[in-house]
């Protein structure tokens, strides 16, 4: 009845035993997988962080690349025109042709790129009036000038107002009085003249002023603007037209070749670093041979010298026994 509940002394002590070896295995491994576990978020904020930066990289590559090869697509000036006006001669309005002068520079920097076409054009808003009606066909003269006042450019268009019969007016005003009464449309006609259809500044005489003259001194403008739009073609045309195809494309060439660069330096420095490794071990091995070579040659000189010498060589140990002995 009793031997259930007897137990021998030393089964507390293994079983106790057998406890804290499993508590401590336990602990070792939750200590080992954790080591690993905060090795690998090591390993993977690493590698993010890189991945990150090589983007980054590559992204800004890209957009100083874009910013510096493409030039500013379109550009728009306001045309603002002087003429003479004080002759005595009742048959004018005007003593002189209209003349605008039109800056090229902006922030003291030129706004057409050397070796881009660009295509050149006037806009002139004009009264649908008698007078312009009977102007008929008129010429505008562009002449653009360097820095140092030399004639770059020069071209001459014609235009006039579209003709429009009197039974057309009227009916077009009778349908747009209200518009024409409450000012929301006017009697005009807008006219898009082309000055240049190809025009390429010059690299040694770059374009800063474009000087447009109308040659009539009847001729009646409500606003008049100037608008330079670059003629874009190869890769400039694929940049301007197809950017976000342009842009992956882009950055995803710069990504390969920058992950390649460093994978090529992170395996070069590795291989230099076993390089150094097995020239330190080799370099010991090496000494270890010298050192034993050089031990054992003192040893056989040191053989050969006592055979010579024979029974010459007595220490002072043997002369004393030799005194002794006498």
């Amino acid at each position: 009845m009793d031997q259930g509940s007897h137990l021998h002394p030393g089964d507390d002590g293994e079983l106790s035993v057998l406890i804290g070896q499993t508590l401590l295995g336990l602990r070792d491994s939750f200590v080992m997988v954790m080591s690993r576990a905060r090795q690998r978020v090591i390993q993977g904020f690493i590698v993010f962080s890189i991945v990150v930066l090589l983007l980054w990289t590559a992204a800004f590559l890209y957009g100083s690349f874009y910013y510096s090869y493409m030039p500013k697509a379109a550009f728009s000036s306001p045309v603002h025109y002087y003429y003479r006006a004080d002759c005595e001669s009742p048959a004018s309005f005007l003593c002189s042709y209209p003349v605008a002068n039109v800056s090229l520079m902006r922030n003291k920097k030129h706004v057409l790129t050397f070796g881009q076409a660009y295509r050149m054009s006037l806009q002139l808003e004009m009264p649908d009036s008698p007078t312009n009606q009977e102007l008929g066909m008129f010429m505008i003269k562009t002449t653009c000038f360097s820095r140092d006042g030399e004639q770059v450019a020069s071209s001459a268009r014609s235009s006039m107002l579209r003709y429009h019969s009197d039974l057309l007016m009227n009916l077009r005003t009778l349908l747009f009085l209200p518009a024409f009464l409450t000012g929301v449309a006017e009697q005009e006609q807008v006219l898009q003249v082309e000055l240049f259809s190809d025009y390429t500044d010059d690299p040694y005489a770059p374009s800063v002023t474009a000087v447009i003259e109308i040659m009539s001194n009847k001729v009646q403008i409500y606003s008049s603007q100037l608008y330079i739009h670059a003629h874009f073609t190869g890769i400039r045309h694929l940049l301007f037209n197809f950017p976000l195809i342009s842009a992956l494309v882009g950055v995803s060439s710069n990504f390969i070749f920058l992950s390649l660069l460093f994978v090529l330096s992170y395996a070069r420095l590795l291989f230099r670093v076993d390089l150094g490794a097995e020239q330190l071990r080799t370099d010991g091995l090496l000494s270890n041979r010298d050192r034993n070579l050089n031990n054992n040659q003192h040893e056989d000189a040191a053989a050969d010298t006592a055979e010579l010498m024979g029974p010459l060589q007595m220490t002072p140990t043997n002369l004393s026994q030799e005194r002794t002995h006498l």
